[in-house]
């Protein structure tokens, strides 16, 4: 009985991480179309697959930039342009859903811009672990749902596969993904999601180094991010007669199984590349969601 229980528990985490790719992928479908109304593309044509190479040749240079700057010890650089990208995309978030109320547009501009630059202020000022999973989820389900609107299937499908591609290399071969996520942890940013052992544990006050335990379970943002692109992806650009739009949750429920899948082997205790268990998930599940509607695969 007692095997069983430290068995079950030990497994809380995953489900709790389960979670919250799965609040990020509802909160990013909420997102999908008032972005769309609003003009927040980030491709003019969303079915070019070159949309897919440029992005993927911008994570290259782009991971390339972040490791001279750690091994330069410059962390400050990357604070600073992160926490740029928070309050840019929290304003994205906050302009897209007030846009849906009778809030005109100069006063949904400046609230948006008050609560993205005080949310930053908060993450750089007090960076717990509820601040960075709260604010990790709106720029999660924000930055899905831009690339989700601006990315039609095969090209999200196509980043996806190159995605997972690049992350099993950089993991398990040349390891320098390992190295950036221990370089930048103690940056404190909503670049992860945390989920703590134990109550009264402390994001702010934990130290990172190699020696000592981590005190809670880390999931990396894009892990929630990448797959739910497709889910996006398929709300929008596959059309669905019925009341349930079964690629997109498809997608969704094989986003579940591939991180679950991917958690037995976390289990194990060895650092593992969460993109190809997740990205092959998503796409297994939007292709059963299109074979049991009847939809057509793009």
């Amino acid at each position: 009985m007692s095997s069983e229980k430290i068995t079950l528990s030990s497994y809380m985490p995953i489900v709790a991480m389960a979670s919250i790719i799965l609040l990020v992928q509802v909160f990013a479908l909420l997102l999908a179309a008032p972005m769309q109304d609003e003009g927040m593309v980030a491709f003019e044509d969303p079915t070019a697959t070159s949309n897919s190479l440029y992005y993927i040749g911008v994570i290259l240079v782009f991971t390339f930039m972040l490791l001279v700057v750690i091994k330069k010890n410059m962390k400050w650089i990357i604070q600073i342009i992160i926490l740029l990208a928070v309050a840019s995309t929290l304003y994205y978030v906050l302009y897209a859903l007030l846009s849906t109320t009778s809030v005109s547009s100069s006063t949904n501009n400046i609230i948006s811009i008050l609560f993205s630059a005080g949310a930053t202020i908060v993450l750089y000022k007090f960076p717990e672990w509820y601040v960075i999973d709260i604010l990790g989820l709106m720029i999660g389900a924000g930055a899905a749902a831009i690339f989700g609107i601006s990315l039609a299937i095969i090209p999200t499908i196509v980043l996806l596969v190159l995605l997972a591609v690049y992350d099993a290399i950089s993991v398990y071969k040349t390891k320098h993904m390992i190295a950036l996520a221990d370089g930048v942890m103690d940056l404190k940013l909503p670049i992860l999601f945390v989920i703590p052992k134990h109550f009264g544990y402390s994001f702010r006050t934990e130290k990172f180094d190699k020696e000592s335990e981590r005190e809670a379970f880390f999931m990396g943002l894009g892990d929630a991010v990448m797959p739910t692109i497709l889910v996006v992806s398929a709300y929008m650009f596959i059309e669905q007669t019925g009341a349930v739009h079964y690629p997109a949750l498809g997608a969704m429920i094989g986003t579940v199984i591939g991180f679950f899948v991917l958690g037995m082997f976390v289990m194990k205790g060895k650092p593992q590349a969460g993109l190809p268990f997740l990205n092959s998930g998503v796409i297994l599940g939007y292709v059963a969601g299109c074979l049991l509607s009847g939809s057509p695969l793009y």
